[in-house]
């Protein structure tokens, strides 16, 4: 009997290993998977490739894996916010190392890794300094820059609700990079907000459908709904 249900958050990423290449969910907060970064950081894997849409908020999630200097690249959209204190010091310091990636370019390049497709070209970051060293082509009178897809080893994800089989539906804009890195890792660890009996998820409900994960834990009280400040003082980096 299919059953993907880890028993702990520890069990969930307990073979991520060092050097690996990790994907991790989320937009800002919404949609972090912050538990199972910091089981990740329990678990002390190092010198990570982590690909993602920032490099974190505050001291928590990505922040604090990054600020324990588990991170030794990060290929991000925005790697500097409002609340993103901790990438930019080491960057500055040349502790950690950066591919900047526009936000649509990484999202396709992810979608296109997951789905097989080597390679694409965008107009994006042409005559930029994003596309210096990369091939370009012209098409109907516009240039196009060479984009590779993208893959990872593992990738973290956050879901509202999942069944032992690892069928997911997620909550509004919470969605946002889940599905598509769930597809182009290797590994695919989700925490759900909550798992329910198998059948109890109308299929045409289903965003990422179990073949693409394999394991859920589930987290019903995630630390943004909860309280960030208590993350940041159960993990004080």
């Amino acid at each position: 009997m299919i059953n993907k249900q880890a028993s702990s958050l520890s069990e969930a990423v307990v073979d991520i290993f060092d050097g690996a290449t990790v994907m991790v969910g989320g937009f800002g907060e919404a949609g972090s998977p912050i538990e199972l970064i910091h089981a990740l950081i329990d678990h002390g894997a190092k010198n990570l490739t982590v690909i993602s849409n920032n490099t974190g908020s505050g001291h928590v999630g990505l922040a604090a894996l990054i600020e324990n200097k588990q991170v030794k690249k990060m290929i991000c959209s925005f790697p500097r916010t409002a609340n993103s204190m901790v990438f930019p010091e080491l960057y500055r310091a040349g502790n950690i190392e950066l591919e900047l990636v526009p936000q649509g370019t990484l999202a396709e390049r992810i979608r296109a890794g997951g789905a097989g497709i080597p390679a694409f070209y965008t107009a994006t970051s042409v005559s930029t300094l994003l596309a210096e060293g990369k091939e370009s082509r012209d098409f109907n009178n516009q240039k196009f820059v060479l984009e590779y897809g993208i893959k990872a080893d593992f990738s973290l994800v956050k879901c509202d609700k999942a069944d032992r089989y690892g069928n997911l539906t997620y909550h509004a804009t919470a969605r946002n990079f889940g599905p598509i890195m769930c597809t182009a890792a290797t590994v695919t660890i989700v925490q759900a907000k909550t798992i329910v009996d198998a059948g109890n998820i109308n299929p045409e409900e289903v965003i990422t459908p179990g073949i693409f994960v394999n394991r859920v834990i589930e987290v019903n009280n995630p630390a943004h709904e909860s309280s960030l400040v208590e993350q940041e003082k159960k993990y004080p980096w």
